[in-house]
């Protein structure tokens, strides 16, 4: 039987996972519930870019004002991953996930009794940054880390994936509320949206294999290792270790410019770019739901690239052909959807976080058991960099009165990650970290 486990005592006793049968392994199971779980968390990362213009005409704040709340936003959820990834060590992936989710609902719910900028910077810059933080792909490295060794591209890219699915779903329904409702609405649903996911993380998720008797899928059985005191502390010693080699810099460096030219560019802006164009905000906001169509693609497919070749060409590819995507947006701009347009929109879609699966792989190759961690503070980057573009966009736009100057520097940016993926040297088998 496929995943079964024979046990003659209360401890389990397999030694190594063989498929036999046909009975589907746990780790899809638990693969599933992340999957739901991180769609149903996708609500918060819709929203930004639907409020710009409301809160701006409403309240009368500047661009700036509200792209430097989202920076907030942004650099907490890249900020606070990795210390996630160890709090799920030391005290498990459901009871951080459940807390993460909750915290999410209490900001994006505060956010309807605003009613000046500070508040939005400690409601949704804050608490949902710290909630969302521990939301974020750190949560699914450490699911496919534990319970897959066979398919860990395939499995990386279907969790990435969920977040474009989160989008599809969300977007155009939080658009629309925020079109003829206004936003307090669209912030009430972000908050039920991810109250509701709790009861499945509780009930259904499990933070080990061993906590079932199983062996992770496609391989040996290994018990369950006791839990990793300090969480902190690990987080921030596994940073000074990785800083000391190269790759880590180069890796974090990538991923900065993917989180520049997507959460902070285009998911941020692009809807009130294409709105000072004339478009409607409906309309934007539905180009950006197709992108999350074929971002589901794009990135599973990444992932069975991943399983098949050089991690780092892959990545050179992706920026170099985002950079030239971008360079042409400006110009495609319109206050009807047309041809062109669409292109761009399905051809971005499919690069959108592509570059996840081979980040994670060249991560997970050059820093064995650390690698999760180490994902986390480059994931880090990658949301440092979307909160300067986050902020940087909004003044721009405040400076010179449209957005062109933030997507031909994103562009060139583009450029410069396709040179710095080729720079990454070839990862070792078992390459250990250098000692403090």
């Amino acid at each position: 039987m496929l995943g079964d486990v024979t046990q003659t005592t209360d401890t389990p006793a397999p030694t190594s996972y063989r498929p036999r049968g046909r009975r589907i392994h746990r780790a899809w199971f638990v693969a599933a519930v992340t999957f739901v779980t991180i769609i149903g968390a996708a609500a918060f990362a819709s929203l930004p870019g639907l409020l710009i213009e409301p809160l701006h005409s409403g309240l009368h704040w500047s661009r700036g004002t509200i792209g430097f709340a989202v920076s907030v936003n942004l650099a907490l959820y890249g900020l606070t991953a990795p210390f996630a990834a160890a709090l799920m060590d030391r005290f498990g992936i459901r009871r951080v996930v459940a807390a993460a989710l909750s915290v999410i609902a209490l900001g994006s719910l505060l956010t309807v009794w605003m009613t000046a900028p500070w508040q939005f910077v400690l409601y949704w810059g804050v608490l949902v940054g710290l909630g969302s933080g521990s939301m974020a792909l750190a949560f699914a490295a450490t699911v496919t880390n534990r319970w897959f060794v066979a398919r860990r591209g395939l499995v990386t890219g279907i969790l990435t994936a969920a977040g474009a699915s989160g989008q599809l779903i969300f977007l155009p329904l939080l658009a629309w509320l925020v079109d003829d409702h206004g936003w307090r609405p669209a912030a009430v649903t972000v908050a039920l949206s991810a109250l509701a996911v709790v009861p499945f993380v509780w009930l259904l998720l499990r933070d080990h294999p061993a906590d079932v008797g199983l062996a992770p899928y496609g391989g040996e059985y290994a018990e369950k290792p006791a839990p990793v005191p300090g969480a902190a502390r690990r987080a921030v010693t596994v940073l000074f270790k990785a800083a000391r080699t190269g790759p880590f810099w180069l890796l974090a460096g990538t991923f900065a410019i993917c989180g520049a030219s997507t959460n902070g560019l285009v998911r941020t802006h692009f809807v009130p770019a294409a709105h000072d164009h004339g478009m409607p905000v409906t309309a934007a906001a539905g180009l950006l739901a197709v992108i999350g169509v074929f971002d589901v693609v794009g990135t599973i497919a990444s992932g069975w690239f991943t399983d098949r070749f050089e991690a780092r060409r892959l990545l050179a590819v992706y920026y170099a052909l985002r950079g030239v995507s971008l360079l042409f947006l400006p110009i495609l701009l319109a206050p009807a959807v047309h041809p062109p347009m669409l292109f761009f929109i399905v051809f971005y879609g499919l690069d959108w976080v592509a570059t996840v699966p081979p980040t994670l792989a060249l991560c997970r190759e050059h820093y064995g058991d650390d690698s999760a961690i180490v994902f986390g503070w480059v994931l880090a980057s990658h949301q440092v960099g979307a909160a300067v573009i986050a902020f940087a966009g909004g003044v721009a736009r405040d400076l010179f009165g449209s957005y062109d100057v933030v997507w031909y520097a994103s562009g060139a940016l583009c450029a410069a990650a396709a040179l710095m993926a080729l720079v990454i040297r070839r990862p070792r088998p078992a390459e250990p970290l250098p000692a403090l």
